[in-house]
């Protein structure tokens, strides 16, 4: 178990998210990296992800549950900024 430094994680954080725009880009939105504050990461959705449906699986069912993948000691959840 290797916990990272806030400044690791964050870099690693915005990676992950980079490599998931391209799925909801191709519905026409965006999501960008605002913040990660006390082992929540904050996200902004952009485009046709504003107003939308599926907003929550976009993102708790999508995002978050990656993220807790692929950081299941650094992140506790992922909350929407608008």
């Amino acid at each position: 178990m290797k916990i990272l430094t806030n400044e690791n994680l964050e870099q690693k954080v915005k990676d992950v998210i980079e490599q998931l725009k391209m799925y909801v880009r191709q519905d026409g939105g965006d999501m960008e990296f605002v913040a990660l504050k006390d082992k929540i990461v904050y996200i902004r959705l952009l485009g046709n992800c504003v107003g939308c449906g599926l907003t929550n699986l976009t993102y708790k069912e999508g995002v978050e549950s990656i993220l807790f993948e692929e950081f299941p000691y650094d992140i506790n959840g992922v909350e929407l900024v608008l």
